[in-house]
C-alpha cells in the first residue's frame, strides 16, 4: 500500500492521505494504550530510533482490499501480565476511533500480532539494606 493513496473526493476538490500518514496515526494511537510496551520495527527503524529519531510508522502494515476498504495489521510487544486480549481490543477499539476522527476512514480490520511479552527488569537488590555493614564485611 506504500505506493497508493487514501482520496477522497469532496465538492471543493480531492483530498488525498498518504499511507505513511495512517501508519503514523495507527503507531500513535497503539504506544498510548497502557500495557504496550513497543512496536515491532526492522533493521532501518530501529536505526533511526538509535540516531533520535521517532518511527511511529514501525510495526504497521496497510493492504487496500479489493473492495476499496482498507485492513490495518499491527506488530507489538506487551508489558509482561497485562491481559493480552484485553489490551488486544483495546488498541483495535483505540486505532479504529483514531484513525476514522482523523482522517474520516473507517478500517474494516485492524489485525493485531503479538510479537513478544517482555518481563519487567528486575533492579539488583542492595545488599546494604538487607544486612548490617559487618555481615556484608565479614
Amino acid at each position: 500500500m506504500s505506493e497508493e493513496k487514501i482520496i477522497e473526493t469532496q465538492e471543493l476538490g480531492e483530498v488525498v492521505i498518504a499511507p505513511e500518514v495512517i501508519e503514523i496515526i495507527i503507531g500513535i494511537a497503539t504506544s498510548k494504550i497502557k500495557g504496550v510496551y513497543a512496536m515491532q520495527g526492522n533493521l532501518a527503524s530501529n536505526i533511526a530510533e538509535k540516531l533520535g529519531r521517532s518511527s511511529h510508522s514501525k510495526g504497521v502494515y496497510l493492504k487496500n482490499n479489493d473492495d476499496g476498504s482498507v485492513n490495518a495489521d499491527l506488530y507489538v510487544y506487551l508489558d509482561y501480565g497485562v491481559s493480552v486480549p484485553k489490551v488486544a481490543m483495546a488498541i483495535q477499539d483505540k486505532v479504529k476511533h483514531q484513525v476514522y476522527d482523523m482522517t474520516g476512514l473507517n478500517l474494516k480490520e485492524v489485525n493485531i500480532h503479538i510479537v513478544s511479552v517482555i518481563p519487567e527488569k528486575f533492579t539488583q537488590a542492595d545488599l546494604s539494606e538487607l544486612f548490617d555493614e559487618d555481615e556484608l564485611n565479614g
